[in-house]
């Protein structure tokens, strides 16, 4: 370890006491001993370790005791502080009264050595996290921070108070809202704010992946299950070992696939296509979705139960439209990063380019707002403001007095249209004003690519029966 971790190892046998020591030595951390309560309080309060080991019957002062002091120090110790009770045989009720008072954890004595290394290790984790939370929350008193997202609005600082609180955990996460709200980066920063931080996360989109691919995809799958399996291939959830795995447009997943990936969150265990054993899975699960879940059930679309068992926790996203007042410090944001990732020095944000994107409504929301200001971060020279000019052409246009529909971004339709109708015209002039470009169209409708893909190929069916 770079920075050993310190651990107080607070025992009055004197063979165990040094036993322990020389073995927690060993994994790399920096240790420091007591032979009883007393002692370990003392010690504990000069040289203030990120961990105490301590034996629960001692004399003078018992492991309860000093586990009630630690507790009740205050600021005179790290808050952080975890404490591990060994305990032996026959006094588990002990030890159950020690993590009621606090306790981190507790072992049986002789203590199993890769039981007490993991115990070790995931308060470890566990501290690390809680540190980096606190810094977190600063940083978003102080600025209206947290991670990668930007937001001092009322329904920003909610959804940040929400990510703050479930971060930690290990519980499963629904993450709603339109195309481009950032779902994926509310993701990351739950996975950042928790213990698995530095373990794998992995995002995969359901709708982009063919339906005859997707179990492969995400539970993997052995040589020969099926034709074209020439290799043994992991899968989603290995990938994601220790970490999270993120389940973009799950409401596009097939309902097959839906009910193996019920299996697998019920059970933490998963089984590769053509696999004769189950394998452990450590992963927490996260999804996301552009739909409203409770229409996608309803609509057959989603497993109800799959429905509730990701939903633990709901975080809805609002669109940009709904918190305007957030937006000169994201696009201040946004430019940041894009002079870091193009090697650009733009001054910020001119008044006239401020001026009209506050008044534009922003369909594709934060993904639009990103484009459009890594494209005028490239424009502008170095040391210039970004101004209107740097805008895309026909930026918030609205539609002058007389222009006909084709000339603008409006769709007139006569009465008597038919919904059918009505979508095919708007799809079609969506994907018009994108320059067919189908990603972008799908964002601004609101839809997956998969069902944009799906919606063109229904009517490229009905033309071709109406001209048979």
């Amino acid at each position: 370890m770079d920075n050993p971790v310190k651990v107080l190892i607070v025992e009055d046998e004197p063979h165990a006491l040094t036993g322990l020591a020389e073995l927690i030595s060993a994994w790399g951390y920096r240790t420091e001993t007591a032979r009883d309560g007393i002692e370990g309080w003392e010690k504990a309060l000069a040289w203030d370790p990120a961990i105490v080991v301590t034996d629960l019957k001692m004399p003078r002062l018992d492991g309860i005791g000093l586990l009630t002091k630690l507790s009740e120090a205050g600021s005179g110790l790290s808050s952080n502080m975890a404490v591990v009770v060994l305990t032996a045989m026959g006094s588990i009720e002990l030890a159950v009264d020690a993590m009621k008072l606090g306790a981190y954890d507790f072992l049986q004595k002789p203590v199993d050595s890769t039981r007490l290394r993991t115990i070790l290790s995931n308060a470890t984790r566990q501290r690390d996290t809680n540190i980096e939370l606190e810094v977190a929350r600063r940083r978003l008193r102080e600025t209206g921070v947290l991670g990668s997202m930007v937001g001092t609005s009322q329904a920003m600082r909610e959804i940040f108070t929400l990510i703050e609180q479930i971060g930690p955990s290990n519980v499963s996460v629904l993450i709603t809202g339109e195309s481009g709200t950032g779902k994926e980066l509310v993701a990351r920063t739950l996975h950042d704010l928790s213990p698995r931080k530095g373990r794998p996360f992995v995002a995969v989109n359901c709708a982009a992946i063919p339906e005859t691919l997707i179990e492969s995809e995400i539970f993997g799958h052995e040589k020969g299950s099926f034709t074209g399996a020439v290799d043994r291939r992991a899968g989603c959830f290995e990938l994601a070992s220790g970490g999270t795995l993120l389940l973009d447009e799950i409401g596009e997943m097939p309902i097959g696939t839906q009910a193996k990936l019920l299996r697998v969150l019920e059970e933490r265990k998963l089984r590769r296509l053509g696999a004769r054993t189950e394998q452990d899975v450590d992963v927490r699960v996260l999804a996301a979705t552009n739909r409203d879940p409770s229409l996608a059930v309803a609509e057959g679309h989603l497993r109800a139960d799959l429905f509730y068992r990701l939903n633990v926790f709901n975080i809805h996203m609002v669109p940009l439209r709904e918190h305007m007042e957030d937006l000169p410090a994201l696009a201040e944001a946004m430019a940041t990063e894009m002079n870091r990732k193009h090697d650009r020095k733009v001054s910020g944000i001119g008044p006239s380019m401020l001026d009209r994107m506050m008044s534009y409504d922003w369909p594709g929301n934060a993904r639009e707002l990103r484009n459009t200001i890594e494209r005028a971060v490239i424009l502008c020279p170095d040391g210039a403001p970004l101004d209107a000019g740097h805008l895309p052409p026909g930026f918030g246009k609205r539609k002058a007095p007389g222009a006909s529909a084709s000339s603008s971004g409006d769709l007139t339709l006569p009465v008597g249209t038919t919904v059918d109708e009505a979508e095919r015209l708007l799809i079609e002039r969506t994907l018009e004003s994108t320059g067919q470009n189908k990603t972008r169209a799908a964002e601004i409708l609101g839809i997956s690519l998969k069902t944009l893909h799906n919606k063109l190929k229904e009517y490229s069916r009905s033309r071709e029966m109406a001209i048979r």
